[in-house]
């Protein structure tokens, strides 16, 4: 099984918890490139980088796919081109 890490900040982390954001993006440039052109399983969504036994800051997802996009976004800006990695049902 494909498993993909991802850590993110608190604001993307919760919005993904509640259900709000169901897909996480990765900008793409040759860093992303060479990760995200598999083919995933699942991905763990960690909030920043927490200790092993701190479940409550880590989720696992049913990945759904990696599609690029071109989107606006508060922190890559206007028209930019990423990878949406898409998330499907919540399995931890």
């Amino acid at each position: 099984m494909k498993t993909l890490h991802l850590n993110l900040k608190q604001k993307w982390f919760e919005q993904i918890k509640s259900g709000e954001k169901t897909e996480e993006y990765r900008i793409r440039n040759n860093y992303w490139n060479k990760r995200l052109e598999k083919d995933y399983d699942q991905v763990v969504i960690k909030l920043g980088y927490p200790a092993k036994t701190d479940t409550s800051r880590v989720m696992i997802f049913e990945c759904k796919g990696i599609v690029e996009k071109c989107v606006t976004h508060e922190e890559f800006g206007y028209g930019v081109h990423v990878y949406a990695i898409q998330l499907g049902e919540r399995i931890q």
